[in-house]
């Protein structure tokens, strides 16, 4: 029998396979449903500062709605203030109850102070670890890309001073160099880095001239952005190495693996074949294992990493111009009409 037991954040996972943040996760019977077949750790919807904060707008103006209708209507309402983060932490408690395996909260501000004060929090509802979401929008042109991430490593220090639990970083790829950033949050400490965020994008409805904001579900193509960095990040960083995006079967699990990764996240997979996917990609990767005769993954994780490999362009552009000098072969696979 094989040992599919892996590491993440210093975590024991009985698998490689995380159910990753989403409104799949929010139900207690989703949860107890995503155990039963096969998940390896959870990690808890989001909790949003700007959320919060434009409830707690929304909620003033209504109760202001009617306000100073005449000298002596000062207010019709008794003064309510927004419960904040309450509510969601009286969920993530209840989820955690349900859950028998590591249950991961998630966090996602915009300020210093409000990042330290919301991982406070959520450590106290006795989750097992904590990951931050950083992400700066572009739309200054007179911020300098230094100064964002030179912010985030300083929201990534300050939570460190105020939570004992493992923190992971949920990062996207959009900066000049993200090895540097990873290799700068490891120095920090971290405890892991999940690699990366699919993040909502703005469209466009062309009839009713408005942005709307789709869902925003990935496809298994997009699996070989975070499979390239798993592959140069093996045996470089000492925090534990997740990839996520467009991972959907068994095979997917395994390529991760074989790059570096100790884990997997997934979520659009469960949107689109359901729970059931899990145990599906747990038994092809069991198979494959035995016919390669690996009794554990160490076996092979990271056997086809940039530090196990004698190619050394793998992982660099230069196969971008092996793909163009063997561009008839597309033309064999994809021929023109």
């Amino acid at each position: 029998m094989v040992d599919l037991r892996t590491k993440y954040m210093g975590l024991e996972l009985k698998n490689p396979i995380i159910v990753g943040a989403s409104n799949l996760v929010t139900e207690p019977g989703m949860l107890e449903q995503l155990e039963a077949a096969g998940a390896a750790a959870v990690v808890y919807k989001s909790l949003f500062e700007e959320q919060i904060q434009l409830e707690s707008l929304q909620l003033s103006e209504e109760l202001m709605e009617y306000d100073d209708r005449n000298a002596e209507m000062i207010s019709l309402f008794p003064h309510i203030e927004h419960a904040g983060p309450k509510e969601f932490l009286i969920n993530l408690k209840k989820a955690r109850e349900v859950l028998h395996i590591p249950l991961i909260a998630s966090l996602n501000c915009i300020n210093r102070e409000t990042w330290v004060e919301y991982a406070r929090l959520l450590q106290d509802t006795g989750v097992d670890g904590l990951e931050l979401n950083l992400y700066s929008t572009p739309t200054d042109f007179n911020l300098p890309g230094v100064e964002i991430s030179e912010g985030q490593l300083e929201i990534v220090r300050a939570v460190k001073k105020v939570v004992t639990i493992p923190i992971s970083v949920k990062l996207s790829p959009y900066y000049t160099n993200p090895l540097f950033i990873i290799k700068k949050l490891d120095n920090l400490g971290l405890d892991g880095v999940v690699i990366f965020n699919r993040l909502f994008q703005p469209d466009i409805d062309i009839d009713l001239e408005e942005n709307f904001f789709p869902y925003n579900l990935s496809v298994q193509q997009d699996n070989r952005l975070p499979l390239r960095f798993a592959g140069l990040l093996y045996g470089n960083i000492k925090a534990s190495v997740i990839a996520s995006t467009g991972i959907f079967t068994g095979e997917d699990v395994i390529t991760m693996l074989l790059a570096g990764a100790d884990a997997v996240q997934v979520v659009s997979t469960l949107y689109k074949n359901h729970v059931g996917q899990i145990g599906t990609m747990l038994n092809d990767l069991i198979l494959w294992m035995e016919s390669k005769k690996y009794k554990k993954l160490d076996d092979f994780r990271g056997k086809m990493s940039k530090k196990n490999i004698k190619d050394p362009f793998a992982y660099k552009r230069a196969q971008y111009v092996d793909i163009l000098l063997k561009s008839e072969e597309i033309f064999k696979r994809y021929p023109m009409r």
